[in-house]
Order: structure tokens, then sequence, then C-alpha cells
């Protein structure tokens, strides 16, 4: 079988990954084409687009890039019709893949959507497309099977796949004495941050992490860097500061923190199963901010506080986040009682989310999709 995948960023290009060495499993003749990134490449898929090249948030930062997303889609259709695969399997990513299931839809090509956008918080009218051009869509919150039941779509969950990751990350790492030393960080403990992604992300959300910084004498703070943005990038940020950074160890580095500060995202998730106190924070430009007010309608946006629907996490948005983060990791850091009544919700959140295998048990159903 061939198989076409589109994922546009880091967590999707990495669970697609998992996807495709999944399906390998059981279909020993599967091809893999992909507009993705460097896992998706590494497990086996032929690259065409690299996702670093789309890696956009908020709606005026993607009008400002309209003219490369629109030749990206042009591109994109072609090789997916030179390509001729038995099915696109597309990964989150919306507003990139919501037109493409109905290009492909429309040419014969069956589409399977792996990880939902997540429609239930800024574009309800959208499951429109899903209905009329998706053949089956895998959730990976749980009670985004009731959303789309709601809209008249039969979705499935079988899991998130973030435990897939996080449990062979727990089975095959054990908290190494010398990671400091090995990754030149001081002996202070550590306050691990994670900025995101996108360039977006790190210009709005990491000068205001770093300012928090001489609060906190008694502590280090090192940036998880993504494998997309370069060291120079980030040192517009870091240069001048004792910010450390380190790539490719984001788990291990979440592991030998004390706490994190957390661009809203997957990244909440995979910091609270890893048991890690944090603090959650999103920024973008004003007039995006502004826009979004009218369309998202959430109670919260952290996928930990979302899934078990109360206050965990502390949720900062937008306005005096440096000042606020402050005072959300004196109480995180100082406060046990604090401390402790967050880490016992991490343990509902992973009874919540189900087991491991959830690549494994996606893909014996695309598998059967496809040959039935």
């Amino acid at each position: 079988m061939k198989y076409y995948i589109i994922a546009g960023e880091a967590s999707g290009d990495m669970h697609a990954a998992n996807l495709v060495k999944a399906i390998q499993r059981i279909d020993s003749n599967a091809e893999f084409r992909c507009f993705g990134g460097d896992m998706l490449q590494e497990a086996g898929a032929e690259l065409f687009i690299h996702y670093r090249d789309m890696a956009l948030m908020g709606g005026i930062e993607v009008l400002r890039k309209y003219p490369v997303i629109r030749k990206n889609k042009l591109l994109c259709r072609q090789d997916i019709l030179n390509y001729k695969p038995d099915a696109l399997i597309l990964v989150d990513y919306s507003g990139f893949n919501l037109p493409m299931a109905k290009f492909a839809s429309e040419n014969n090509i069956r589409v399977i959507y792996y990880i939902s956008p997540k429609l239930w918080a800024w574009a309800k009218w959208r499951v429109k497309s899903v209905r009329d051009y998706v053949q089956k869509m895998f959730v990976i919150l749980p009670f985004e099977v009731d959303f789309y039941r709601e809209h008249q779509v039969e979705a499935e969950y079988y899991g998130n796949p973030v435990l897939d990751s996080i449990t062979n990350f727990e089975e095959n790492y054990r908290i190494d004495a010398d990671f400091n030393a090995k990754n030149k960080l001081g002996d202070k403990p550590i306050i691990a941050l994670l900025a995101g992604s996108r360039k977006q992300e790190i210009d709005h959300l990491l000068p205001e992490m770093l300012a928090v910084m001489p609060h906190f004498p008694g502590y280090q703070f090192v940036v998880a860097g993504a494998p997309s943005i370069s060291a120079d990038y980030y040192e517009k940020y870091l240069g001048g500061t004792a910010a450390k950074i380190v790539y490719d160890q984001t788990y291990p580095l979440l592991k030998h923190a004390q706490a994190a500060i957390v661009t809203s995202g997957t990244a909440t998730l995979e910091t609270a199963l890893l048991e890690i106190p944090q603090v959650v924070v999103y920024k973008t430009s004003p007039l995006t901010f502004f826009v979004g007010n009218f369309f998202v309608k959430i109670k919260y946006f952290s996928l930990v506080n979302l899934i078990l629907d109360k206050d965990v996490v502390k949720e900062l948005l937008q306005e005096n986040l440096a000042g606020d983060i402050r005072k959300e990791l004196d109480k995180i850091l100082f406060d046990k009682d604090y401390h402790d009544n967050m880490l016992e919700n991490y343990r509902l959140l992973r009874n919540e989310l189900g087991r491991a295998g959830v690549a494994d048990r996606v893909a014996e159903r695309v598998y059967r999709i496809i040959n039935s």
C-alpha cells in the first residue's frame, strides 16, 4: 500500500512517524511519501516538503505568508496526484489539511485524519468538511468523540499518542547523574523553558519566560530547543543572560527539572505525563489576539485542564505574563501542598487518557479500512 502523509509541525511529525512505524509492522509492502519533518523521514517516509517552511501560528501571521502557503498547497496537490496513494493521512494542521481532504476526496483518494484539529475550539463550522471529505477521523482527546457525534461524524478514540512517546521514554531512560555536566549546565536546580516549535511562538513567549530569571537566583533556566529552530535564532534572546539551551533532549530535560514554563500545546500534556509541575502560557500578536477573541470560545486552553475539565495548571494569556509567571513559579516551587495537588491531578489525567500502544491500534484500524 502507498500512503501519503501531511504533518505541519514538530509534534505532528513525531506522532505521524510513530504511526508509520506501526503500519510497517503490519504492512510489509508499505510505501510512504510525506509533507513533514525529520522524524517522518527517519521512519522511512520519502520527504517532499519540510514543515519548517510552513510552521506558522495565528491568523495574521498566516495572511502574511499566504503566497508561500498557496504555492505549497499547489505543489502538494500535484505531488499527491503523481504519487497516487491508496490513502492520504492528515495530521492536525487544519488550515492546510482540510482543503487537502477536499482535493483528495474529489480525486477518489481515501482520506484518513489522524489527530483531529481543534475545531471544537474555534471553527465548529468546518466540521462539515470532515463530514463530507474524511472517511475516518481518529481523535486523541476523549471528549472529541462526543463533539463529533453531535455533528454527525463517527470519530474513533484509541488513546492519546503522547502516551506512546512517554511510555517508551520511561521504559528506556534512567536519570543521568551527569546530565548537567554533559550539557554544560551548572549545578543549580533546573527550570525548563518550552517556548514552542515555531519562530512566532518563540518571539512572543521566550522573552517573557526569561524575564523572571532574576527573581529565582537559586535556579538555572534551560530552553528545550525545537529541532527546526537554529541556535542562532535562540541566541537573539539568550544573549546576555545565563540561560542555556539543549537540543533533542526535551524529555530528559523535563525529568531533571523542578518546574517548567510551557507554551500551550502538546508540550503541556507531555510535561504533565512526566509529572513535572508547570505553568502554561500563550501569547500572540495583539491583532491576532483581538480577532481570535471573536472565534475561540473555550473554558480552558491547556490540554491538561481541557481533558480533566478543571483548573489543574495555571493558564496565563497574553498580558503581564512575566509578572504572573513569577507568582505561579513561587507557588509551584515553595508551596508543597500546591505542588503535590498538581501532581495528584496529573495521575488522574494519565488514567483518563488510557493506555499506551495507540499507534499500533490506529495502524491496524487504518490498514483494515484501506483493505476493505
